[in-house]
């Protein structure tokens, strides 16, 4: 089996286009964004799908043009509005990138959208795909968008071994997918493809039984389909416990805003240690101890416990002698999950039956 593909013939990719195509039409999968013109919309429903299935993310593509249905409205926005409603969504650097590159085309571009794939792959937050997307959807620039779907498909239709993490694998599969979009319909051919690889070559139970490729398709005729296509090695998770101090001080709560690089920039949190909690500060008030949450990361898993303190009107001085309040402010308890935004693992927290504040 090659490692790599060269100038598949024309008829090869004349099949495809033609079987892909007909595919879509036969099978069409409806959502908000299909069809849709304004680049601001195509945008925003790309850097939402972003690692995320298409059912989560909709309800935010809805929500998110409510609230902005200009660039200049997210523009404006508040850092910590626009957190709020991305909460639950993961990934909060895309919302921090969408809220920059908002910015950046209202102040710079006086609110026009880029409109060369060069400009829109500038804006933060845009890579090569998004990029790709939103030039053959808003603009029907020939850019072949290649992701996770595009790639099995390839690696399946070719049978190419490579690692699709690769940079060889990255050549490979970029010619490919740009070899195979016809210039007069790119936009209909990069939809066609991302559908395919949603419901139809999927990574388990493809339907290779009824697919309409399977005649030339490598991997179906050589019973290889689910070996391609190939991929590094599982990620190891760095393992961190969070214990969370949840005071209360005089009807209030104690909180603060992460910054720095590391996890959830720009969102809230309790003051936390990843050591074991003291018994020092545990006798600062009666506390009660709630947890295990999980929380999994592309690169962390995070466990934490909550413990859940009512101070006395004197602060505690092992409690100030601690550092655990730096950076803290206190806010009551009812505006927390109203106006801010934190990360999920506290807002299973929140959402538990533990939870005794309110």
């Amino acid at each position: 089996m090659p490692d790599h593909v060269s100038g598949p013939d024309s008829s090869l990719l004349r099949f495809f286009r033609t079987a892909l195509l007909d595919w879509s039409h036969r099978h069409p999968r409806p959502m908000p964004w299909k069809g849709e013109k304004d680049p601001y919309k195509i945008w925003l429903s790309e850097i939402i799908l972003q690692q995320t299935r298409v059912e989560q993310g909709l309800p935010y593509y809805q929500k998110f043009i409510a609230h902005y249905p200009s660039v200049e409205h997210l523009a404006q926005a508040p850092e910590d509005q626009l957190l709020k409603d991305w909460e639950g969504l993961g990934y909060y650097s895309r919302a921090r990138n969408l809220h920059a590159a908002a910015r950046y085309i209202a102040q710079q571009l006086d609110g026009q959208f880029p409109q060369t794939y060069e400009a829109i792959r500038a804006l933060k937050g845009v890579g090569p795909y998004t990029a790709a997307a939103i030039a053959s959807f808003a603009y029907g620039l020939p850019h072949a968008v290649l992701d996770g779907n595009v790639y099995r498909i390839l690696a399946r239709f070719f049978g190419v071994s490579l690692p699709i993490h690769t940079p060889q694998a990255q050549k490979v599969f970029s010619s490919l997918a740009q070899q195979l979009l016809p210039v007069e319909s790119p936009a209909a051919h990069n939809q066609a493809m991302m559908d395919f690889g949603a419901i139809w070559c999927t990574p388990a139970q493809p339907q290779c039984a009824r697919c309409p490729m399977q005649e030339y398709c490598r991997a179906f005729q050589e019973g290889r389909v689910a070996e391609l296509p190939v991929k590094q090695k599982a990620l190891v998770r760095k393992k961190r416990s969070f214990h969370y101090m949840v005071l209360r001080h005089r009807g209030e709560v104690y909180v603060r805003k992460r910054s720095g690089k590391d996890i959830w920039k720009g969102l809230w949190e309790f003051p936390y240690t990843e050591n074991a909690v003291s018994e020092v500060l545990l006798s600062a008030g009666n506390a009660r101890v709630s947890g295990p949450f999980r929380q999994l990361l592309t690169h962390q898993e995070i466990t934490a416990w909550f413990y859940e303190m009512e101070l006395p009107d004197e602060l505690p001085e092992q409690m100030i002698q601690s550092g655990l309040l730096k950076d803290c402010q206190t806010m009551p308890f009812e505006a927390l999950k109203k106006n801010i935004a934190f990360p999920k693992v506290i807002d299973c927290f929140f959402q538990s039956k533990d939870l005794t504040l309110n």
